[in-house]
């Protein structure tokens, strides 16, 4: 009888490893909307990597036409992550009902570049030119306000206007074939510019402007039923982050970001490289200053953004628990 025990003891534990080995992978899907080192940077290093995989991940990284593309997606439950930025288009969603949060803040400031036609000296002569967008109200319009801002300058007092134009990489063929004057860039795309003569106005980071650059989002819904997949998404950023920012991994993270951008070499990615390993924060808490800074700058003319307030729409629970096991040393 004991013996007969004792098997039933060990088939169950077999039939419980083999079920436990053969449990797939968590189906994740993540969307992105910016082609930059700053947005896709960590994602793709992450997936390059196998972080992803390392934390029983089955990541799928999909290319939006703009943010909120993206946030539909979102809404939708068509996707369970979106990385972007604090945009007008993405607060606008969330004071308009979506019930989303940022669950993570990786680029918690103002960075990039303003780039200009030569003639362009000053942020005073923008006045009466045109700029760049990829769509109005997202990230590429958002980081241009908030330069325009710093500078004193008011689109519709000073007549600047905004051309759609498309992702980062045609912005840049616009300003060199003459449709814009100038643009915000990330700076990859600067860096190609500048060695065809054109200017950088600013780097937008020396201006220190509070700003959720880039943060990871999920429904509120979806961190509640699912915080063991948001925690293991988070651990592979972190290890992203941290292989980035090892000098050890340039070329690997060259090779990574140069394929993201569509770049025709390798070396053309090393300048958007240098700065990845200093944008990226250690410590991913969701930037509450930042988003701030948005709803004060868009609320005036905003009813319902001017009435969300940041802090709800940040869950930073996990950050939390993975800060106290001490993994932002």
């Amino acid at each position: 009888m004991r013996l007969v025990s004792i098997a039933i003891m060990v088939l169950g534990w077999l039939c419980f490893s083999v079920s436990a080995s053969s449990a797939a992978p968590a189906k994740v899907i993540i969307t992105f909307a910016s082609f930059n080192e700053r947005t896709v940077g960590w994602l793709l290093v992450a997936q390059d990597q196998g972080f992803f995989a390392k934390h029983d991940l089955d990541v799928k990284i999909v290319n939006v036409r703009s943010g909120p593309v993206s946030l539909a997606a979102l809404a939708a439950g068509e996707s369970n992550f979106h990385t972007g930025s604090s945009t007008g288009a993405t607060l606008g969603a969330f004071a308009g009902g979506l019930d989303a949060v940022f669950v993570a803040g990786l680029v918690n400031r103002l960075t990039g570049t303003f780039m200009v036609a030569p003639s362009i000296k000053t942020p005073d002569d923008l006045r009466k030119k045109r700029v760049g967008v990829q769509s109005m109200g997202g990230g590429l319009w958002m980081n241009a306000m908030l330069a325009l801002d710093r500078w004193g300058l008011d689109p519709s007092r000073d007549n600047i206007s905004f051309r759609v134009i498309g992702d980062e990489s045609v912005v840049a063929q616009a300003i060199t074939s003459g449709i814009v004057d100038g643009a915000y860039l990330s700076y990859t795309f600067a860096s190609v510019l500048k060695r065809q003569g054109y200017r950088m106005l600013a780097d937008l980071a020396d201006l220190n402007i509070p700003y959720q650059s880039t943060g990871l989002m999920a429904r509120r819904s979806f961190v509640q039923t699912s915080p063991d997949v948001v925690e293991k998404v988070l651990r592979a950023v972190i290890e992203a982050i941290t292989f980035i920012q090892n000098p050890a991994n340039r070329p690997a993270v060259m090779k990574t970001l140069a394929k993201a951008l569509r770049l025709d070499k390798v070396e053309q990615a090393a300048e958007g490289y240098e700065v990845m390993r200093t944008l990226y924060e250690r410590r991913i808490y969701p930037n509450v200053a930042g988003i701030r800074n948005v709803i004060r700058l868009l609320g005036p003319t905003n009813a319902k953004l001017a009435s969300l307030k940041p802090e709800n729409v940040v869950d930073d629970r996990i950050v939390k628990k993975l800060d106290q096991e001490g993994l932002f040393k």
